[in-house]
């Protein structure tokens, strides 16, 4: 079935007819408002305490949040994580800020290949757009030098965050995003606090039920 029937459909249902010119307006005008709900004050705070929140709401949602003094501890800080957890294999997004970094000095240590994510991988690694102090959540969005398979393919998700990018509410990260490319947004947006996890068989927590099973989050000035 088409989307227009989809939508004709949902129309005889609501047993509304085709919408007026007026109609159609008001909507564009709705959409390009991007009015604000009502915002949590945990979020409202200064610059360093919004940073603060996100690391500990991060870690309550069981990510690891490593803090590095610089993007170029970056290889050996993947390397190190991976080593603890018994992996060595790396497939790391495309960004020239990601693939410029001195992987050679770990190539002994990690096996690294640029490409989008497959079943099976160990680890990946992609940069973050945002990070939401309000509940510990990264912000991150499809792009070609960095597939969403990336985000939930692997067993392991290592993230590198700028804590100049972190926010206190959602409405500041997708401000933001809207910023970032007026009047076009990315395909694909997608929105990772923790892990992957469900409760949904029996009630016992299972990690890695559709994504993930470990976040881990390289948290850069």
């Amino acid at each position: 079935m088409s989307r227009a029937e989809i939508f004709a459909n949902i129309r005889r249902g609501l047993r509304r007819t085709e919408a007026t010119e007026a109609q159609k307006e008001a909507v564009r005008q709705r959409l390009q408002q991007h009015p604000r709900n009502r915002i949590p004050a945990r979020s409202l705070h200064e610059h360093d305490a919004q940073v603060e929140l996100f690391i500990r709401m991060a870690q309550e949602a069981a990510a690891e949040v490593i803090e590095l003094e610089s993007l170029e501890q970056v290889p050996t800080a993947a390397a190190n994580t991976l080593e603890a957890k018994g992996q060595n294999e790396l497939v790391l997004a495309s960004d020239d800020s990601l693939a410029n970094l001195g992987w050679a000095e770990v190539h002994e240590r990690i096996e690294c290949h640029q490409r989008v994510g497959q079943v099976g991988d160990q680890a990946s690694l992609t940069l973050a757009f945002a990070g939401i102090a309000e509940t510990g959540t990264l912000m991150l969005y499809s792009r070609p030098d960095s597939p969403t398979t990336l985000n939930f393919l692997p067993d392991t998700h290592l993230v590198v965050l700028s804590k100049q990018d972190i926010v206190g509410p959602y409405e500041d990260a997708w401000d933001r995003l809207r910023e970032s490319a007026p009047g076009r947004l990315p395909r694909t947006v997608n929105m990772i606090t923790g892990p992957s996890r469900s409760a949904d068989i029996e009630q016992k927590l299972q990690m890695g039920a559709h994504g993930p099973r470990q976040l881990v989050i390289f948290l850069i000035p």
